[in-house]
């Protein structure tokens, strides 16, 4: 197990920059997941790490050791492409098995090798065939073992799924949690996919359109607590209503125009959180409790008319306009053991949410 740390690192195409002075640590045997949008430099950093790509400035260490100048065959470390790169004319046994005849190891320690890296994705027997009689899910896991068989200190992965289809993809995530959870190997997973990233990740980072650090942590801690509206925005749905802030007595509210006051919690002090300072209140949709009967206990409460409704089968989706005419969307799990109302278009309902379930974010 290696770390991955990446100091004030900087890196431009043909004069337009793409990293600047980025960042970066990811911690050993962790599987950790880089989000965010296209065009972002995800993928660079990827390449860089890899040593398919060269730093223009800064420093990048495997472990102690800094290996910014490092070719990439001296570097512990392997990656799966999103295009699995599978030599079509070689056997599964072959592919697997490529990089150790490069390297003159015996045939002993070949069979061993590739014996052990694809029973571990779960393709033993499968040694004669080629990739054109395989599945997706298949190619991608002999790009796995080709990779595992070395033994390398981290793994990356670039968007490795993309090509999947949804039903073999939530497969093929199960599949690669419990592989990392068994090896304790050093993952990196790339992806613009949020699904993906919340589901494989033990630790996270979103990475903005400009390409900083936007924010970074579990995924439970970017859901629960982001500190933008863009982290709120892209890891998840949400609502966000901008505001005035008003505190009296370390009571907080919102007022939100057109709305009036609502009370909101906050687990500590910021210093931008001033009195009459403008900022946005986000509200995750599942946290919203919709119903066309008033309520008690809540601490917040609006009244709005459903305009849209999205069935999904484990969840139906409500987007309800509210009295300002802006919009709030709310998701309901579709829950057979208890009987849900029913709620259609055009009806007025109530929304109902507590304070805990607010988080207040910078303008």
């Amino acid at each position: 197990m290696k770390s991955i740390r990446l100091e004030r690192v900087s890196k431009s195409y043909q004069g337009e920059l793409i990293i600047d002075n980025l960042n970066l640590e990811i911690k050993a045997g962790h599987f950790f997941a880089l989000l965010g949008p296209s065009g972002c430099g995800k993928t660079t950093i990827l390449r860089l790490i890899a040593g398919l790509e060269t730093v223009d400035a800064g420093k990048i260490f495997l472990g102690d050791e800094e290996i910014t100048h490092v070719p990439i065959h001296k570097r512990k470390i392997n990656t799966v492409f999103q295009q699995y790169a599978l030599f079509p004319h070689l056997s599964v046994f072959e592919n697997v098995a490529y990089s150790m005849r490069v390297k003159r190891f015996t045939t002993e320690v070949i069979n061993t090798k590739v014996a052990d890296a694809l029973k571990m994705v779960r393709l033993s027997g499968f040694e004669g065939k080629y990739p054109r009689n395989l599945s997706g899910g298949q190619q991608q896991r002999v790009a796995l073992a080709r990779a595992l068989v070395a033994e390398p200190d981290v793994l990356l992965l670039d968007e490795p799924l993309a090509a999947l289809d949804l039903k073999l993809k939530e497969e093929m995530l199960t599949e690669l949690i419990q592989l990392q959870d068994k090896l304790k190997t050093t993952f990196v997973y790339v992806t613009h996919d949020q699904f993906e990233a919340l589901t494989v990740a033990d630790q996270m980072a979103i990475m903005s359109p400009q390409g900083d650090i936007e924010q970074q942590g579990t995924p439970k801690e970017i859901y629960e607590f982001p500190v933008s509206c863009f982290s709120a925005n892209f890891v998840g749905n949400t609502n966000i209503l901008e505001g005035r802030l008003h505190i009296s007595e370390k009571t907080y509210q919102i007022e939100i125009d057109g709305l009036g006051m609502f009370q909101v919690y906050t687990p500590s002090e910021k210093l931008w959180m001033i009195p009459g300072c403008r900022l946005f209140m986000s509200v995750r949709p599942e946290k919203v409790l919709i119903t066309k009967k008033p309520r008690e206990g809540f601490s917040n409460h609006l009244q709005g008319k459903v305009t849209d409704i999205i069935y999904y089968g484990r969840s139906t989706q409500y987007r309800v306009r509210l009295q300002n005419g802006q919009h709030l969307l709310v998701f309901e799990q579709n829950e057979e053991h208890f009987p849900q109302e029913s709620i259609d278009w055009d009806d007025d309902v109530h929304l109902y949410f507590q304070k805990e379930n607010v988080v207040l974010l910078e303008h």
